[in-house]
């Protein structure tokens, strides 16, 4: 988070954000943060394990049909980035289908990693500016060409159809860089 703007005389802005910061399940020390410390709280982020996928997808699922909306095969209820969980609704996720996330508070200057795959929701509570990096680990190479095949069987005119990840291209490129430091020291390598 490289920039939080919060405009000055607005004390009902201010009352407002600590009530979303409580009401977004965060923790005691994230609350005085915010209250003693006068950090700039910029965005409640609401993270849930990879492993939680399919119950979320199909919890919201259930709720849109609930609410008369369809749901098209091509289309998803997590890439189409068209719900927010609010309290309520969170809490029937856990109550319903025992899945439970990770509020976290990201003040100016803080860092937020997201796990490949791990569903996720962002609430700004103020005027921010976030700078995002995707990469890959070796660790969750298999799980990215699983999202990249997930991305597939979303229709064509989706924004997130197109291979954002571009995993194929990452695996050369590393694969090309090891290949390179091992035939420039390859001299070293053969000795005893």
């Amino acid at each position: 988070m490289v920039y939080v703007g919060i405009p000055k005389g607005q004390a009902d802005q201010e009352e407002e954000v600590l009530k979303t910061i409580h009401d977004g399940d965060s923790d005691e020390l994230t609350i005085k943060r915010f209250t003693e410390s006068r950090e700039k709280p910029g965005a409640l982020w609401h993270i849930y394990a990879a492993k939680d996928t399919e119950k979320i997808r199909e919890f919201l699922k259930k709720v849109a049909e609930e609410q008369g909306q369809e749901n098209p095969v091509d289309h998803d209820p997590i890439h189409d980035q068209s719900w927010y969980l609010d309290r309520a609704l969170r809490k029937r996720l856990h109550q319903e289908y025992g899945v439970q996330g990770w509020a976290i508070v990201q003040f100016l200057g803080d860092v937020v990693f997201i796990p490949a795959g791990a569903p996720h929701q962002v609430h700004n509570l103020y005027s921010c500016i976030k700078v995002a990096e995707d990469f890959v680990s070796p660790e969750h190479v298999k799980h990215c060409f699983w999202l990249t095949q997930e991305f597939r069987y979303l229709s064509h005119t989706h924004t997130n159809h197109e291979d954002k990840l571009q995993v194929k291209n990452v695996i050369y490129h590393a694969v090309k860089d090891a290949v390179g430091i091992l035939r420039a020291n390859e001299s070293s390598l053969s000795r005893p």
